[in-house]
């Protein structure tokens, strides 16, 4: 599956869609875009950038830039690479994957199934990372059944007794294979879902002898450290990227402490609104990522790898 592909699957949710020299981009909350595919870790020109915001009225751009750029916010991507065995997995969460697997059957679900029996797990996912307001059931059917028929996209479940347990949605771009959503019910957390629907999941899309690897996430704007340390405890690993935000240049004056301490201050008050964690995120990562790398508070992943990321011993791929 190539690239064109994720982009059909946003623009079939209704999200815009834009294409420069580098890479895509799409509407991940009004005005504001996201580079696409994830993993290319792109280097986009100034001239690239300010067309591409002032054209298209855009507020704000966020992208993966190698760790040895200048400027943006000390971060990294979560990847495995082939073999993914469970001698890799840290000895609790080993155990924990075979535990999961005998209690649970991971297989292949319809986008359909996805769709309907999923709400409930997606939404208890984000309750349980104090994030339920930043997904409607709406936008969830119809980033399911947007992937309808479009090669590459995979729904999978874990069940218990016949009761869904566990889910992830997954796709393949290039040679990377992809982990786009992942949510479950608290109630089977007990039996090890996740555990065994990751492990499960991960060695399947790694089966095919074009995908190279298997990305996660990229560092979140505003979820927890918590959610990725268990994958880490799940043997993936850190590839060390600095990510930028772009600000439209007539924004850019306005953005400052002062603008950042007034939006935390808002969002205490307003805790319940969609947009503000988003937008705190996005400026806390901005005002970072202009400081030196050595004033940059490193995210706790890379806290024991200090001197691998500002010393570059560490290959990242680039696009």
């Amino acid at each position: 599956m190539n690239a064109e592909n994720f982009l059909q699957w946003q623009q079939r949710q209704g999200n815009k869609v834009f294409h420069t020299e580098s890479s895509y981009w799409y509407e991940a909350s009004p005005h504001v875009f996201q580079a696409f595919p994830y993993h290319w870790i792109i280097s986009p020109t100034e001239v690239e950038i300010k067309k591409l915001l002032i054209k298209n009225g855009i507020i704000a751009l966020r992208y993966s830039t190698p760790i040895d750029s200048k400027i943006g916010k000390i971060s990294y991507h979560i990847v495995q690479f082939p073999p993914y065995e469970l001698n890799q997995i840290r000895k609790k969460s080993r155990k924990s994957v075979v535990d999961g697997l005998q209690h649970c059957k991971v297989e292949p679900i319809t986008m359909d199934y996805l769709a309907t029996e999923g709400w409930n797990l997606q939404q208890d996912t984000l309750t349980r990372q104090c994030r339920e307001n930043c997904m409607r059931q709406k936008e969830w059917e119809s980033l399911c059944y947007s992937a309808k028929g479009l090669p590459g996209f995979q729904g999978w479940g874990a069940f218990v007794d016949n009761h869904l347990a566990a889910c992830l949605l997954t796709t393949i771009i290039d040679n990377t294979g992809y982990i786009l959503y992942s949510l479950s019910d608290h109630q089977f957390l007990g039996f090890c879902v996740n555990n065994a629907i990751f492990y499960t999941v991960t060695n399947e899309l790694l089966k095919d002898n074009q995908v190279k690897k298997v990305f996660l996430t990229v560092q979140s704007l505003d979820a927890p450290a918590s959610v990725d340390m268990f994958k880490f405890r799940m043997g993936y690993q850190p590839v060390y990227v600095r990510q930028r935000v772009v600000f439209h240049p007539l924004i850019q004056p306005f953005i400052n402490h002062f603008s950042h301490t007034f939006i935390k201050k808002v969002l205490n008050v307003y805790s319940d609104n969609r947009i503000l964690p988003k937008a705190e995120g996005m400026i806390r990562f901005y005002l970072e990522g202009k400081l030196d790398k050595e004033k940059q508070q490193l995210p706790e992943c890379m806290e024991k790898n200090e001197d691998i990321c500002f010393n570059k011993t560490v290959s990242v791929q680039s696009h």
